[in-house]
């Protein structure tokens, strides 16, 4: 059976305080992600922490970024490309009131 050429996700996550792998790119694909964002559904501001991870080295896109209560935050001001195997990592300053979501395209390599 043939691989599909593009493939489209949608991931979600409520973001907690341990850094959590919410997206991995396949083997034989490259993961396009289109956006990414950051819900905060609490009335109080806390931070999110978005990291793109290679093998050992983990780069970080946001530190520490503070999201204003009842706001969200976009991730990125354009396209990621995550080769396969990259991964993308979040955690925050509260265990359950930021969600993630992002909307990826996976293209056969």
């Amino acid at each position: 059976m043939a691989l599909a050429l593009n493939v489209f996700q949608t991931i979600t996550a409520v973001v907690s305080t341990s850094a959590t792998v919410v997206y991995t790119a396949p083997v034989g694909y490259t993961g396009v992600v289109l956006l990414a964002q950051v819900a905060n559904i609490a009335a109080t501001s806390h931070d999110v922490t978005l990291i793109h991870r290679r093998s050992a080295v983990d780069t970080e896109i946001l530190k520490q970024f503070a999201i204003s209560g009842n706001d969200t935050a976009s991730c990125l001001s354009g396209k990621l490309v995550l080769e396969s195997g990259d991964k993308l990592v979040i955690l925050s300053s509260h265990a359950s009131n930021l969600k993630f979501i992002a909307s990826i395209l996976e293209t056969l390599n």
